[in-house]
């Protein structure tokens, strides 16, 4: 009877091991010797009264519940935001930690700004025939079109003489008719030269809209082309869309390079020869770094019309990731500040109004580390307190350890080997 008590005791003490972030093996050991401990004490006090064994059973059993609770907390080190995670079940999360080493941080201004076009590097497509529209691909934004290929199609057929081609032929033969007789008339002196250049340019500009309007015109459907070659900025019109002539129907964009203007409150006057490069931020979340797109800083501005901004203007090209008319958030970079912790933006959870980083204790042991964060440029952001260099820290994943900690996601490891 009094082995069944203490295998239930060591059985005991093993469950409440588990779980935490240390190991069980050390309680394991405790386990051992308090049963030898008890049957050495059997051996030698075999023919003591049943009482002073049960007296000094139950002492054993108070020694053995102070060291279960003494390796408890020394499991846990004190702390209660300790999460464990299996490596395996880490890297299907996607959780990955790097060793945190002090860098160079640029100091940073976040203003707003808007991407525009070079000049002269964009096109508006319009209707040379009225009729409905069939599109001919996908024209959303950002599509990549090339110079002279087929956006839509304009079908004249149910538009009532409206046939473009003959409309434009029979006023270009009209046109040629009259330029002809006042070619004969100027000879003879029977017209000014005044009159004589007005019919001459109402003929060429017929013989040009005939030219043009036949090149794509076929079988009753005029067909529309991209006059350069980029990227689709908008389309205007769907299928099914009945349209007008000289009606835009789409822009298009060479976006080679594209053109930022950050607005730049006049409390940074001082700091504006200083901007070195930005990132800037898109609708979607995304973060272009102009170090990485060949951009660089093409004026900054020393007054404006608005008294409270300055404008800054970057360029860079935009590698199709990003097109003009975007109102973009803009992270100037200006002097380095060395020897600073940073970590990835995404790496830093809030709770509560409080910064919270995940530190790697080992291969699958977690604790989440309270921090104090100062300036972001969209990618990274400084940590002033909280962590030190060579701290293993969270930088994917870290909402996927959170989850873990609250049991939600990824179910807390156990250490039963």
């Amino acid at each position: 009877m009094k082995r069944n008590k203490w295998m239930w005791v060591a059985l005991m003490g093993a469950a409440l091991s588990f779980g935490a972030c240390g190991g069980s093996a050390h309680h394991h050991h405790h386990d051992e010797e308090e049963e030898e401990e008890h049957e050495h004490g059997h051996h030698h006090h075999e023919d003591e009264d049943e009482d002073e064994h049960e007296h000094e059973h139950e002492g054993h059993d108070h020694e053995h519940e102070g060291h279960e609770h003494e390796h408890e907390a020394h499991a846990h080190g004190g702390n209660t935001d300790e999460i464990s995670i299996s490596p395996e079940k880490a890297k299907a999360a996607g959780i990955k930690s790097l060793k945190l080493k002090a860098t160079d941080f640029s100091e940073v201004i976040e203003v707003s700004g808007r991407i525009d076009n070079a000049q002269g590097s964009q096109a508006t497509v319009v209707a040379s025939a009225a009729g409905t529209v069939k599109l001919n691909q996908v024209l959303t934004e950002g599509a990549s079109v090339g110079a002279g290929s087929a956006l839509m199609s304009i079908s004249t057929q149910a538009v009532t003489n409206s046939d473009p081609y003959e409309l434009a032929k029979i006023t270009y033969e009209a046109a040629e008719q009259e330029y002809q007789r006042a070619q004969k008339l100027l000879e003879n002196q029977l017209i000014s030269k005044n009159r004589f250049t007005e019919i001459k340019e109402r003929y060429e500009t017929a013989k040009l809209a005939m030219t043009s309007v036949g090149k794509n015109y076929k079988g009753g459907t005029q067909n529309v082309t991209s006059p350069i070659g980029g990227y689709v900025q908008q389309c205007l019109v769907k299928n099914g869309d009945y349209v007008e002539v000289g009606q835009p129907l789409a822009v298009i964009s060479a976006n080679q390079r594209l053109y930022v203007r950050a607005d730049v409150p006049e409390k940074y006057y001082s700091s504006l020869g200083l901007i070195q490069s930005a990132n800037i931020k898109l609708p979607s979340g995304q973060v272009l770094k102009l170090s990485e797109m060949d951009g660089k800083v093409v004026s900054r501005g020393q007054s404006s019309s608005n008294s409270y901004y300055l404008p800054v203007t970057l360029s860079f090209d935009s590698q199709g990731k990003t097109f003009p008319g975007s109102f973009v958030e803009v992270y100037l970079l200006t002097s380095a500040k060395p020897n600073t912790l940073i970590v990835p933006k995404k790496a830093v959870i809030e709770e509560q109004g409080l910064n919270f980083v995940f530190i790697q204790l080992d291969e699958d042991c977690y604790r989440k580390q309270e921090v104090k964060t100062g300036a972001h440029d969209g990618v990274n952001i400084e940590v002033l307190s909280g962590l030190k260099a060579g701290d293993q820290v969270v930088v994917e994943g870290a909402y996927q350890v959170k989850l873990a900690g609250a049991g939600s996601a990824i179910p807390a490891h156990s250490h039963n080997h």
